[in-house]
């Protein structure tokens, strides 16, 4: 077959449109990102706050993003082909298992390998399951969740509860110790950032923290990681096999018409996409230096979330992954103090979205930013800290509130989901 994209293709692969979507130009998005910027320094000055954009901060927002980005690519990965995967969740667990089981026995780096292959494993069985079966695509990602579930507790009882490993600190909920990836810093310049956020200046205090935290002790996993989104987008984007990956997503009929074989590129996606998963997972084990029953915590589940806010492409992914992993380092370093400054933060860019419905002439929607604005302010001022179950409920309410306003400007892949069957265009 041609590497030529033909017209015809290219249509399917863009679910029937003949332009390109219509997207935020780059001065925009450098106004929007410096106005960002600038409101959260005055939130920090006004609440003394300094937790929020320090250099600490920024780093456990990112290696709390991590594992979550992964398994949203994972599933960008899956959906793009047609093939909703609920299983990311279990297959996490395949890739906090064996990275860890594998791990503690030889290297980290042969665990995060072990954890690649186990959540490839997965993506294998819901590949079988969806694509070769027809089984629907929720009940299938469930049973997979379910099963990687029971099978990690049972074979941790077998493994991880007796002999050597029992010796090292093993025990039916937990693997022994396995060794960290070493991290690196940038010389000089981590230090030199460090220096000027200690000076808490308006602004460029922020911006010498936000970066520090991206060049101070940064593993090599979280590396890799960066790598895969860029080569998704390029991959997905960029090339012949990502244009024919995503018209399986979009009109799998017409792909077919067109000479591609439908159900190798949904195999292919959706083991790909358990591969990323399982990678998630052996971060989350090694970045602890242990497996423990329960570890990934939702994380597949929000990492299909942040897919969704996302739209279905790596940097709206990686965004939202990055709220999620902030909200989480926020909650867990300074607890209620800190995120009580959130309410100051929600409230001003509420102020802003009421300002830009009024400004296209969405009185309605302008009237219920402005309320829940108003709400915001009244308790940030009768109020100094956070209860703490609302401060370990924070990243979870963050990802609800950025689903719910992004909602409106979501589109999925046109056959994302739907059961297909060779030659049923015929």
């Amino acid at each position: 077959m041609s590497t030529t994209a033909t017209p015809t293709a290219t249509k399917a692969a863009t679910g029937g449109r003949s332009g390109a979507a219509t997207r935020l130009s780059y001065p925009v998005i450098m106004l929007i990102v410096a106005g960002a910027l600038i409101v959260v320094s005055l939130v920090r000055v006004i609440t003394g706050a300094n937790d929020v954009t320090s250099a600490g901060q920024i780093a456990g927002a990112v290696a709390s993003a991590v594992p979550i980005a992964l398994a949203g690519l994972g599933g960008l990965w899956s959906e793009r082909a047609g093939v909703v995967n609920i299983g990311l969740e279990g297959m996490m667990i395949l890739g906090t298992f064996f990275g860890a089981w594998a791990g503690w026995q030889t290297n980290p780096w042969v665990g995060v390998l072990a954890g690649v292959l186990g959540g490839a494993l997965g993506g294998l069985l819901h590949a079988v399951v969806t694509v070769t079966f027809g089984v629907d695509h929720i009940i299938s990602g469930v049973a997979i969740n379910i099963l990687a579930l029971g099978a990690t507790a049972y074979l941790a009882k077998r493994w991880f509860n007796s002999g050597e490993a029992a010796a090292k600190g093993g025990n039916p909920k937990q693997s022994p110790p396995v060794n960290d990836i070493q991290s690196f810093t940038v010389p000089g310049l981590s230090h030199w950032l460090l220096t000027v956020e200690q000076h808490h200046w308006f602004l460029v205090s922020d911006i010498a923290g936000i970066l520090g935290g991206l060049v101070t002790d940064v593993s090599w996993l979280t590396v890799i990681a960066v790598l895969l989104f860029v080569g998704t987008f390029y991959v997905l984007w960029k090339t012949p096999f990502g244009l024919r990956l995503r018209s399986c997503g979009e009109n799998p009929i017409a792909a077919e018409s067109l000479g591609v074989n439908v159900y190798t590129y949904k195999y292919v996606a959706v083991i790909v996409s358990g591969a990323l998963a399982g990678f998630g997972g052996a971060f989350l084990a090694i970045s602890v230096h242990i497996y423990n029953a329960g570890q990934t915590n939702g994380r597949g589940y929000i990492g299909l979330a942040a897919m969704i806010f996302g739209n279905w492409r790596p940097g709206g992914l990686a965004l939202g992954a990055g709220l999620f992993g902030y909200s989480d380092s926020l909650q867990l370093r300074n607890g209620g103090p800190t995120v009580h400054a959130l309410l100051l933060l929600v409230a001003l860019l509420l102020i802003a979205m009421t300002a830009w419905k009024a400004y296209g002439r969405r009185w309605i929607a302008a009237g219920v930013s402005a309320g829940f604005a108003a709400v915001m302010m009244v308790w940030y001022a009768l109020t100094d800290s956070m209860p703490p179950e609302l401060v370990e409920s924070t990243p979870y309410i963050v990802t609800l509130l950025v689903l719910a306003l992004s909602a409106q400007r979501l589109r999925m892949p046109k056959a994302d989901g739907l059961p297909y069957r060779k030659g049923q265009g015929k």
